[in-house]
């Protein structure tokens, strides 16, 4: 997965009515998320575990909500990019649809971007039954190939019975259901190691100004201000969605996303002049400019949250899926926490990834998997693992496995169809979505040099008008 992956922003669908109503009342919904994530980092006191990202929450009092036919001598292969303690928690997922339908599934590792493997995968006469894509491009490509294959009436019965309609929709191409998305973050958060804020006196921040102000005390207390995964670029187009949205507003947001404007607007400068007062303080990035173009997403994570006192950073601009990389022995809601993503603008920003299992080889197996993944019963289980999030509102809030994780589901949940998909994963691959190309490559390229705005601009644009053939 690229972790999107994956901030919950206003409604996306693949041609957006950008009438002002619509905009209007995302704008709101937006705000009032923002505003109910500000409780965030309450600490995590009933919480079902030791509050760890990694937690081994009981999984055995699934509950039967969802009809599945007997599999018996099936065998079915799932691509996902997904590795680690996350690859780890969806293959419990696929057990318990092994138990109960007698198939045999393997999951099958994919490489980023994962519609570069798929194709090979296709190329070779082997594609995998299901692949779980984290682009509304990447889906839209892969019915454009003619590769993925239309969801049956059972999975759709399941979508609708489980999900918004903007959920719904963003899963279709041309009308037609082609993705279940299984998998959702929240990725307008700023995690925080609370004890070297305890230690330099700083205040979680609700404005931008505020954020630098909390920077610098951090930084005078002797630690790194911020850790920053630059070695995967989809990391940095997440900070520059989470400003520009904030900033910019939905409405250029959308436009930008459809390259109905261009990266040369002065939008798109006001951005990044902006995030240029962070990215351009060496001495506030762990390792600076050229460390960070070597830490990865999980090592950006973990080094806030080990070192005891003096990590090597004391903030993480990260999904809800951060979790997963948080040590066990740091307990969320008590010593992680979180804060949502400052405002720049009138509003915080609230910005939504998500992965989606889209149907490759068509037969009564993949049919079933598929639905399966639409259910309530298979969410739940992934839920109480901890580091996950899922889009399905028929999965029950406590599942999650402690109050940090319980908030930002029913911030997800409570938005309805309100909530705008990351601007990256809207993009032709190209462009959003393919380590060392398009945006990923260039704001790495800014992240080294972030006094060249216009020459970032203009790279943007070049790329975009490329990728988007406008």
């Amino acid at each position: 997965m690229r972790m999107t992956s994956s901030t919950i922003r206003t409604r996306w669908s693949p041609k957006p009515d950008t009438a002002t109503p619509q905009h209007r009342r995302a704008a709101k919904a937006a705000a009032a998320i923002a505003a109910g994530a500000l409780a965030l980092s309450l600490s995590a006191c009933g919480s079902s575990d030791d509050g760890s990202g990694g937690s081994t929450g009981d999984t055995d009092d699934t509950t039967n909500n969802v009809t599945l036919p007997k599999l018996d001598g099936t065998s079915l292969e799932v691509a996902a990019v997904w590795s680690g303690t996350e690859q780890a928690n969806f293959k419990k997922v696929l057990q318990e649809f092994e138990k109960r339908t007698g198939a045999k599934v393997t999951f099958v590792p994919a490489q980023d971007p994962i519609i570069n493997f798929i194709g090979s995968k296709v190329a070779g006469g082997q594609p995998p039954d299901i692949a779980m894509l984290p682009q509304p491009g990447a889906i839209k490509q892969a019915v454009d190939k003619g590769w993925a294959k239309e969801l049956g009436s059972e999975a759709v019965k399941e979508l609708g019975e489980n999900y918004s309609q903007g959920w719904q929709d963003i899963g279709k191409v041309s009308g037609k259901p082609y993705g279940v998305y299984y998998k959702a973050a929240n990725k307008s958060l700023i995690w925080y190691n609370n004890q070297v804020f305890e230690n330099a006196g700083a205040t979680e921040p609700e404005t931008w100004p505020d954020l630098l102000n909390t920077a610098q005390t951090v930084f005078d207390s002797g630690v790194t201000p911020f850790s920053v995964g630059g070695a995967e670029g989809w990391t940095l187009t997440d900070w520059f969605e989470n400003v520009y949205l904030s900033q910019a507003g939905p409405e250029k947001y959308d436009q930008l996303a459809k390259h109905e404007i261009k990266w040369t607007d002065p939008s798109v400068k006001d951005a990044l002049t902006t995030l240029a007062q962070v990215w351009g303080k060496p001495d506030w990035i762990a390792g600076g400019a050229n460390g960070a173009l070597q830490t990865d997403f999980p090592a950006s994570v973990t080094q806030v949250f080990t070192g005891g006192d003096q990590p090597k950073a004391a903030m993480v601009a990260a999904g809800d899926f951060a979790q997963v990389n948080i040590p066990s022995s740091m307990k969320i809601g008590t010593d992680a926490k979180v804060f949502p993503f400052p405002a720049v603008g009138d509003n915080g920003p609230v910005v939504s990834g998500g992965d989606a299992a889209v149907i490759l080889q068509d037969s009564k197996g993949s049919q079933a998997l598929a639905t399966w993944l639409a259910s309530p019963d298979a969410a739940s289980i992934q839920a109480k693992l901890g580091g996950y999030l899922s889009p399905n509102k028929n999965v029950p809030n406590s599942d999650y496995p402690n109050a940090v994780q319980q908030k930002i589901a029913k911030a997800l949940i409570d938005a309805g169809d309100d909530f705008r998909f990351d601007m990256s994963d809207q993009a032709p691959q190209a462009f959003g979505g393919t380590p060392g190309k398009g945006e990923w490559k260039i704001l790495q390229d800014f992240l080294k040099n972030p006094k060249d705005i216009a020459g970032t601009q203009a790279k943007l644009e070049a790329e975009a008008a490329a990728a988007y053939g406008n």
